[in-house]
């Protein structure tokens, strides 16, 4: 099989992103990126959606990356490489500026450009017995700017530099301590607990949860807030969701937010 992307609606507000090539521990190949990419865009435009769990299919990977196996026709030149990329850093934008929030479940194997794109998103769950790491060096190959972004934000730079450095595989316990993952559960629970967050995610107000993920990435950016950045913090006030959660926080019953 040649692999797949597939996308399906867990509950309402919630649906999975699914990485399925199994038999290739769920490496990503040419193919695969386009399709998550896209995927990914249509699920971002889509105002239903309130959160969306990223996973792979079987318990041994999450990701093992990039397919190998495709590497002399697609990666074998400088010139290749750079056609190749525009691929792969369009399906990494597409999940890291997905203005929903991102869970990712994750068992077995997240090793490589699988590391790179849990990398991408907002709240990773793993198993205790998930393993993780990015051995490039191993193939002679080094991690782009634009793919090593999103992991030195998330570990800093010293505990970057040791998984691309030593290029081990290390467990969930030292991604834990690292911040790479938000939480460990035991493997069979993974889905469980992922869901779990998500339905956290979709109860509240959806315009809140997409300005708090814009918020948090922008303050990433060390260029001062402009005026217009700063009182967007205020734009909530005039939404419906604000209104209704008022309402439903002084009549003691639960809000029911539409979006708007």
């Amino acid at each position: 099989m040649a692999g797949q992307i597939r996308s399906e609606i867990l509950e309402p507000g919630i649906r999975t992103v699914v990485i399925d090539h199994p038999e290739r521990l769920n490496a990503m190949n040419r193919a695969m990126w386009d399709a998550l990419g896209t995927v990914m865009r249509e699920l971002d435009a889509d105002e239903s959606v309130r959160c969306i769990i990223l996973t792979g299919t079987g318990d041994k990977a999450f990701g093992a990356g990039a397919d190998i196996s495709e590497f002399e026709e697609v990666r074998s030149t400088t010139q290749k490489a750079r056609a190749y990329a525009e691929h792969t850093h369009s399906a990494l934008a597409a999940v890291g500026s997905c203005r929903h929030p991102v869970v990712a479940a994750i068992r077995g194997l997240c090793v490589g450009g699988g590391l790179e794109l849990a990398s991408q998103v907002d709240i990773r769950i793993c198993g205790e017995g998930s393993r993780f790491g990015i051995p490039v060096k191993r193939l002679g190959l080094v991690v782009a700017y634009s793919e090593m972004r999103a992991l030195v934000e998330l570990v800093g730079k010293s505990n970057a530099l040791e998984i691309l450095l030593e290029g081990e595989l290390f467990g969930a316990s030292d991604a834990l301590r690292m911040g790479l993952v938000n939480r460990v559960v035991a493997d069979a629970e993974v889905e469980a607990a992922a869901l779990a967050s998500a339905r956290k995610i979709a109860v509240g107000a959806p315009l809140a949860a997409r300005w708090h993920k814009k918020f948090a990435n922008r303050l990433m950016d060390p260029r001062p807030l402009s005026p217009e950045e700063n009182d967007e913090s205020y734009h909530c006030f005039d939404t419906e969701d604000y209104r209704a959660g008022v309402r439903a926080f002084l009549g003691k019953t639960k809000p029911v937010f539409a979006g708007r």
